[in-house]
């Protein structure tokens, strides 16, 4: 247990090692990515880490989970790492275009795999990134991770779509977790999908060593009139890895954005997604499954804003929860009073096969607008007892009748993607998961 005057001390650290390496911070970095960080600095120092009081942070302590001292790499030390060699981590049938980040650091010493249309920039948030974009949306949320994401990050990944261009191939980030010691990485994602343009992400996030990890990301995606995003981020790492990711997106008129998160294996995970939707005609589907056990931790915090009307937005949360393990959701559609012909549906289910396991679910509703159809629901169970009892009586195992029916749970959630081969690789890699074998990508050479 970590004791209230380490807890305290979880800010401090911070402080002070912004203000003595503050010139290191900004030696490493750039003009636009610096021009942010004393700005929110101040918050961070004035704000501090949010307590388990404040409403969207009732179900994590980040306060805990920040008072460890982890080493961070702030002189840009090269790591030694071939990610080719360490990962193979295709999804068979989906070509994809293939980039490292390596902790923190966009990854230039290999060549990337595959083909960008023409005007389609994608590389290092350091060398790419403009005032215009960079934490225009998330340096209005006030949150205390944003703060020191925004702080400390030196580097991460910028992608840029321009006007009608359509990225046919899928563009695959492998996020890297590499180090010898303890290490904290705060990795920055920027993407701008313009007007008519399309594309879709697979983040895969990995750690590559036994070691403790403490990762912040924050990633700020612009989505264009009549544009679409598709955004699928996929976490297996291990249970020494704490991983916090806030993600704001904006939607303008008539666009559409598919956000989906996996976790799969973890330690703690924490989850936060803010989408504005800022243009009449847009929709929004957002889906997550988890799949938890021993003692591991994930919160998902979804706020959805409905600002004008003609809006649609669907959430589908799934949990199976066993042994020891946590979840929490709270999901919050907010519909200002201008968003009449609002049209949303929130839903979060959850199985839980012990009884220790633990699931806190908390979805709401707030509407200014008189002419509008949401609704919201939420469930916390354990699996069928009539039938298991029916599946045993035609000669399947308890065993394999409750894997069978856990699959057929979280497969709901999974069916709602749109990438064909991704949704196949998924349900290999989630029986894999029940089954409890080892959770890596075949083929991994790293975390034997």
């Amino acid at each position: 247990m970590i004791s209230e005057e380490r807890k305290v001390k979880a800010e401090k650290q911070y402080i002070e090692l912004y203000e003595q390496c503050r010139e290191m911070i900004f030696g490493h970095s750039s003009e636009v990515m610096n021009a942010e960080r004393d700005a929110a600095f101040k918050r961070f120092a004035s704000n501090g880490f949010p307590s388990r009081k404040v409403e969207r942070y009732k179900y994590t302590d980040m306060q805990a989970l920040f008072a460890p001292d982890y080493g961070l790499n702030l002189n840009r030390l090269e790591i030694p790492v071939n990610p080719y060699d360490a990962f193979r981590c295709d999804v068979p049938n989906l070509s994809t275009s293939l980039y490292f980040v390596v902790n923190d650091g966009f990854y230039t010493k290999v060549q990337a795999k595959g083909h960008l249309p023409e005007g389609v920039k994608l590389g290092s948030l350091k060398e790419l990134a403009t005032t215009e974009y960079y934490n225009q949306l998330a340096g209005k949320d006030e949150d205390a991770v944003t703060d020191l994401n925004t702080m400390l990050a030196q580097d991460g990944l910028y992608v840029y779509v321009p006007k009608n261009v359509v990225v046919d191939r899928a563009i695959q980030v492998i996020n890297i977790l590499r180090s010898d010691v303890d290490l904290m990485v705060n990795r920055r994602v920027l993407i701008i999908v313009e007007e008519g343009a399309e594309v879709k992400f697979l983040f895969c996030d990995h750690a590559a060593d036994d070691r403790r990890f403490l990762a912040t990301q924050v990633i700020e995606a612009y989505v264009g009139e009549n544009a679409k995003l598709d955004l699928y981020c996929l976490e297996e790492t291990h249970n020494k890895n704490t991983r916090v990711s806030n993600v704001y997106i904006q939607q303008q008129a008539n666009s559409r954005v598919n956000h989906n998160v996996i976790t799969l294996h973890n330690g703690v995970t924490r989850n936060k997604l803010n989408l504005d939707m800022v243009g009449e005609g847009a929709e929004c589907s957002c889906n997550g499954c988890v799949i938890a056990d021993k003692k591991q931790h994930v919160d998902n915090n979804t706020l959805i804003t409905h600002h004008v009307s003609h809006c649609t937005s669907n959430e589908l949360y799934k949990y199976v929860l066993d042994d020891e393990s946590t979840g929490a959701f709270a999901g919050r559609v907010l519909v200002k009073k201008d968003a009449q012909k609002t049209v949303s549906q929130m839903t979060n289910q959850n199985l839980t096969a012990t009884k220790q396991a633990r699931m806190y679910t908390q979805p709401m509703l707030e509407i200014y607008a008189d002419d509008v159809k949401c609704a919201h629901g939420s469930t916390v169970g354990q699996l069928n007892d009539a039938a298991l009892f029916y599946m045993q009586q035609r000669g399947i195992s308890k065993k394999e009748a409750r894997l069978l029916l856990q699959n057929a749970f979280i497969n709901e959630v999974i069916d709602h993607m749109e990438l064909e081969p991704l949704r196949d690789r998924l349900h290999y890699l989630v029986e894999k998961r029940f089954r409890g074998e080892l959770n890596k990508c075949e083929g991994c050479k790293l975390c034997k």
